[in-house]
């Protein structure tokens, strides 16, 4: 009876852990984190054509470094569905 109930709790704290090490990705740091805005105005005034492609390219590299995220949750959103019987 009682190495039932330590199996018991030793298969639960696996499934636990398991769920906690789910994401893949770390949140991204303040340190990771620019001022877009300070690094193009040393390519230009703003409203300048540098200043302009400066920020054209950061949102272009930001939007493309948030791709893998839509593949993530795509997943996570699979396996809710699959564990929940849907």
């Amino acid at each position: 009876m009682k190495s039932t109930i330590v199996l018991a709790g030793l298969a639960a704290s696996l499934l636990l852990s398991a769920c906690a090490q789910f994401e893949r990705t770390p949140a991204p740091s303040a340190a990771a984190m620019t001022d877009d805005d300070a690094i193009c105005r040393q390519r230009g005034e703003p409203g300048s054509s540098a200043y302009v492609a400066c920020r054209r390219d950061r949102d272009v590299g930001a939007l493309r470094g948030n791709s893998n995220a839509g593949v993530e949750r795509a997943h996570k959103n699979l396996a809710d569905d699959m564990l929940n019987g849907r």
